[in-house]
């Protein structure tokens, strides 16, 4: 059953950071090489942290001068919002961080899953539970909190699965078709792709679904050469709301979601069998 084609794709080599666009990718058991293969550790609170924490980082962009390997981490250059470009392994990053970021952060590879106490979450900002939930999800008061059961277990212990600096599942594919039945109900408020960070968008065939994805979740897709398995839908965070590049800090993108999605955009998705994939690749159900 043929469900569209795919639009574009994208890849994130250092967590939070812009990424880049790609005309092609090889899907593997950790999804495109080099997808948040880099990430900021809190040397002031501890724990790998992002966007949530540091949204600072969304204003810095990175890239691979080279194709990265499909395991590990490989050299690429960040652009910081003042323009300056270092290398990610360059002895000055930290400190441009650092300073950037107001608070002190150490740059990091990916580290072999055995080595728990690296992926170990850091103490929360907020000691509430209810309070840090709310802040991370960028909920109001009146606002339901998202339902956290459907997630991997080793994410209450560890920032990402170990081994990955995935937030929670090595892709995450979204609809266009999604995005612009948001944006026929945001008013004013701008639903463009870079604040979802999608690693594939898939243009739908049309069926009078405003969120096609949503029936994908529990089957599998083939992609070009690839097949992944839809696992479940992507609950939205703070960071869809935080300004960079030319987007601005906009809180109404997510009153817009939790309105007229529930707080999700996009579903997370695992690879079952390798393969090549380019933009124009149709997609269809197993």
């Amino acid at each position: 059953m043929s469900l569209g084609h795919i639009k574009s794709i994208h890849r994130y080599p250092v967590k939070s950071m812009m990424g880049e666009s790609l005309a092609r990718a090889k899907l593997g058991a950790q999804g495109i090489p080099g997808d948040r293969a880099w990430a900021v550790k809190d040397e002031v609170r501890g724990g790998i942290r992002g966007g949530k924490r540091f949204p600072e980082l969304m204003r810095c962009a990175a890239r691979y001068d080279s194709e990265p390997p499909e395991q590990g981490s490989a050299p690429a250059t960040v652009t910081l919002p003042d323009g300056r470009a270092l290398n990610i392994d360059d002895p000055a990053m930290p400190k441009a961080l650092s300073g950037l970021l107001e608070s002190t952060v150490s740059v990091w590879p990916l580290m072999p899953p055995d080595q728990l106490e690296h992926y170990r979450r850091g103490p929360p900002l907020l000691e509430d539970r209810e309070a840090e939930l709310r802040r991370v999800f960028a909920r109001t008061e009146e606002e339901p909190l998202p339902d956290l059961g459907a997630f991997p277990s080793e994410l209450f212990q560890f920032e990402s699965p170990p081994g990955t600096y995935f937030d929670a599942f090595p892709l995450l594919i979204m609809t266009r078709q999604s995005l612009d039945t948001l944006q026929s109900l945001a008013g004013d408020h701008t639903f463009d792709v870079r604040r979802f960070r999608p690693n594939i968008l898939i243009d739908a065939i049309e069926t009078g679904d405003g969120f096609p994805e949503r029936e994908w979740v529990g089957k599998s897709l083939h992609l070009g050469e690839a097949t992944i398995e839809i696992t479940m839908n992507c609950p939205r965070c703070a960071m869809t709301t935080y300004g960079f590049a030319d987007l601005a800090n906009d809180p109404g993108i997510m009153r817009t979601l939790v309105r007229d999605a529930g707080g999700d955009l996009g579903v997370y998705a695992t690879v079952s069998t390798p393969g090549a994939v380019a933009l124009g690749d149709p997609v269809s159900l197993s």
